[in-house]
């Protein structure tokens, strides 16, 4: 697909409003897959909580590393002897239309909950992303505050991890995260556009959206699928 790159976004929130309108992370793929990017999805066990939930913003990456509560009096790294590690600096870092999303840690207690939710709201972030668990769903879940997690599952992280960093590279599933990159999330899955390709992914993106709506309108109209593909490039 050809592009003259005309971008039609003067900032991030004229951007998000252009993606929550018209952009889904299948399309936001298939363009990266066209210029040789394969692996920009996370893990499919990272869900919505709620399957109409929609998320789009800049990362804001928060490194977690298994560490027990029982050794907080005889660490020498003093980070490690705060309850949550930096765990609530990181939080009261977010920034508006921001997303927090934490990885480092094993899937076995929760990442992210209803307080922390709510903190964010506060801060105008966009959402949530965990590699991991995440828990007072109910209580997400009215607050309306977009999360996806592997699943809800009660066990705390504060006896069992901390956060070690913020605002650093991250990986899931070999996939590297930095911080600032643009992160999308719905019912199909959560995909990363680094930051340095933003423009041409969203910008492509946006043309085949607009294109698979008339392609969708003449399959309707009863044009069968090898002529769609062939006169459209597209299916």
């Amino acid at each position: 697909m050809e592009t003259n790159l005309q971008v039609e976004w003067n900032n991030d929130k004229e951007l998000f409003a252009l993606i929550r309108k018209e952009l889904f992370t299948a399309v936001i793929g298939d363009i990266m897959d066209k210029m040789g990017m394969y692996h920009q999805f996370l893990p499919p066990n990272i869900r919505s909580i709620r399957d109409d939930m929609f998320v789009v913003g800049r990362a804001m990456t928060v490194l977690e590393a298994d560490v027990s509560s029982l050794g907080e009096s005889t660490s020498k790294n003093p980070v490690l002897s705060k309850t949550f590690g930096y765990m609530l600096e990181a939080l009261d870092d977010l920034k508006e239309d921001e997303i927090y999303i934490c990885s480092g840690s094993s899937p076995s207690y929760a990442l992210w909950g209803e307080i922390m939710s709510a903190r964010a709201k506060m801060l105008g972030a966009a959402g949530a992303i965990v590699n991991g668990y995440s828990r007072d769903t109910n209580g997400i879940l009215a607050l309306d505050f977009p999360c996806f997690s592997m699943g809800n599952y009660a066990q705390d992280q504060a006896p069992r991890g901390k956060v070690i960093d913020w605002r650093v590279p991250i990986c899931i599933n070999n996939i590297m995260i930095q911080d600032g990159d643009i992160l999308i999330g719905d019912i199909d899955g959560v995909c990363l556009v680094p930051k340095e390709h933003e423009v041409e992914v969203f910008t492509r993106a946006l043309e085949k959206a607009r294109s698979e709506k008339v392609v969708l309108k003449k399959v309707l109209e009863g044009m069968g699928a090898k002529e769609a593909f062939d006169t459209y490039g597209i299916m």
